[in-house]
């Protein structure tokens, strides 16, 4: 656990996600989970020798698995946004793993299968701002990656942490994304409204302009080439060839190409099916 200001940490060493936490006089946020169980309780356990006031809370930055599976140990009070709120009823009650390999870090652990999801008690529509007798907390709505994905902004203290915004050197999660909202997202940040920030990515810890910058130009790459496949016959063969060259454009070790490849390989075809199969299907209906 590492200060990044007087009683705000950050966490990169647990499965799942990076973790944030805030610990003001009026009591705790939890800025996701660790993925696995035991680490999330002794997650939970560093984190009451620190702790002041009564209140303790989740927020969860999206619905991924990676940072939600780990609620349940915890036991917390769970702040979403309303469509992450929404797309939890989409779930059964119980998770049971996916036959189709995703590409996402809790792949890497057969044990969270029959985790019980723990719901979220708290939604906000807009920004959700929490007055703990210390500097404010805002928890912020910014979508891109999903329709309900967050950020938890400490103004006084310029600090930030993005979720699955940015995704240095790694290949982002584009399966249930809106890139042309994602990308308005990167421009806000890469703005001066956050100007010296200092920039958590729950996927990648410390952010900079740069990183940003590569992040967008990332999107827009996949999303001009998706919008040429739509016109092209074979889509899906042509979607596989993507892959390739889009990973050559990240530096990861060699280690990670197979599961970056399948992690590319599920969020292309979703995103391309949702976004162009769809819309064909509908225009087909209307004629």
């Amino acid at each position: 656990m590492q200060a990044l200001a007087e009683n705000i940490y950050y966490q990169d060493s647990y499965a799942g996600v990076i973790l944030g936490a805030v610990t003001f006089p009026g009591g705790t946020l939890l800025i996701d989970t660790p993925l696995r169980a035991e680490d999330a309780r002794t997650w939970k356990a560093a984190l009451l020798t620190q702790s002041r006031g009564t209140h303790r809370l989740i927020t969860v930055l999206d619905i991924h698995a990676d940072r939600t599976l780990g609620n349940r140990a915890i036991e917390y009070p769970i702040i979403t946004h309303n469509n992450t709120a929404l797309a939890y009823k989409e779930r059964t009650t119980i998770f049971k793993g996916q036959h189709i390999k995703t590409g996402a870090e809790w792949e890497h652990y057969p044990e969270v299968n029959g985790t019980r999801w723990e719901r979220p008690n708290i939604t906000f529509s807009t920004t959700l701002s929490l007055q703990w007798g210390g500097p404010e907390i805002r928890i912020e709505h910014h979508p891109g990656p999903t329709s309900g994905a967050s950020w938890v902004h400490i103004p006084e203290h310029r600090i930030v942490f993005i979720g699955d915004a940015v995704c240095n050197n790694q290949p982002p999660f584009i399966a249930r994304a809106d890139l042309d909202v994602w990308h308005e997202t990167l421009n806000l940040l890469s703005s001066r409204a956050f100007a010296d920030y200092t920039i958590i990515s729950g996927r990648s810890g410390f952010i900079t302009i740069d990183d940003i910058r590569e992040q967008r130009k990332f999107l827009k790459s996949i999303s001009g080439r998706l919008e040429t496949v739509s016109k092209r016959k074979n889509q899906m063969e042509e979607i596989d060839k993507m892959i390739p060259s889009l990973l050559e454009k990240l530096d990861y070790p060699p280690e990670f190409n197979e599961f970056y490849s399948q992690r590319l390989y599920y969020g292309l075809h979703e995103y391309f099916a949702r976004t162009y199969l769809q819309d064909s299907i509908l225009n087909e209906a209307e004629e």
